[in-house]
């Protein structure tokens, strides 16, 4: 198949510098517009992914994102974003970039163009057939992440990703593709713009949606959300009043009790 990086295309706009601010914010705020458009024709392929990455976490699996650059650090955000939202472990959800850690904050030289260290990166996960891989590359050829989707087929592990460009050679690597089409950028090339957006949004969906599908949910509060602020303690008191019909001085007495508002919702019954 045919394969162009329409993320690395021209821009539509050009002699920036010789726009105003508010020239400048209106055409990135215009391109905006567009992403949300771009992830609804993708939201099939979004289902499909889902569906199994849902299946694994039921069976005692893990979903694990891999990427470099800002992709990798979309997928770090959304999954370190798991345990104080829903209470889970800090294993379910593990996000991996290329060149460890520090890549978290500053760039490492070729750290992406690693055909082998994102193998060996899930192997110190002990990555198993019950869990999902997904990479992440706005190019959709990014060494680091292709090669390791490529290994982890190899290896019978489920595969899925998140791209911009269509037919590349990550969506043809992974097993449940998902290619977010958004074009060129504002600033030609600078794929943290319109596709890290798109990025992010997928990235909402396949977490909140996995969390509400295994339980995590209810109605649509955040029952098992960690208790680490003065901010989460009082929408916790908020949900357990509205649930229970009691005052706020109960709620908070059962919150202190059970240290969680699921419990303190169950135990508040009785």
């Amino acid at each position: 198949m045919s394969f162009t990086k329409t993320t690395e295309q021209d821009s539509y706009y050009d002699n920036l510098e010789q726009m105003s601010i508010k020239e400048i914010i209106t055409n990135i705020n215009n391109e905006d517009k567009t992403v949300p458009l771009a992830v609804e024709k993708a939201l099939p392929q979004i289902e499909n992914l889902i569906k199994v990455a849902v299946e694994k976490l039921q069976k005692g699996g893990r979903i694990f994102y891999i990427g470099a650059g800002t992709s990798g650090r979309l997928g770090i955000l959304d999954a370190s974003e798991c345990p104080p939202t829903f209470g889970v472990s800090h294993d379910l959800v593990i996000g991996l970039i290329a060149g460890g850690d520090t890549a978290i904050r500053k760039a490492v030289e070729n750290a992406e163009d690693s055909t082998i260290q994102g193998w060996e990166d899930l192997r110190a996960h002990n990555i198993s057939t019950k869990d999902i891989v997904i990479g992440i590359a706005a190019s959709g050829t990014t060494p680091y992440v292709v090669h390791t989707l490529d290994k982890c087929n190899q290896e019978n592990i489920a595969t899925g990703c998140i791209t911009c460009n269509k037919n590349s050679p990550l969506s043809q690597t992974a097993k449940l593709p998902i290619e977010v089409i958004v074009g060129p950028e504002f600033l030609t090339g600078s794929s943290r713009m319109k596709a890290g957006t798109a990025q992010k949004l997928v990235l909402n969906m396949i977490t909140t949606t996995s969390m509400i599908q295994i339980g995590k949910v209810k109605g649509n509060k955040m029952v098992d959300m960690q208790l680490s602020n003065d901010k989460l303690v009082e929408r916790g008191i908020k949900m357990i009043m509205k649930e229970l019909n009691v005052p706020e001085s109960k709620a908070t007495e059962l919150l202190m009790k059970y240290k969680n508002v699921r419990k303190s919702i169950e135990y508040g019954r009785e």
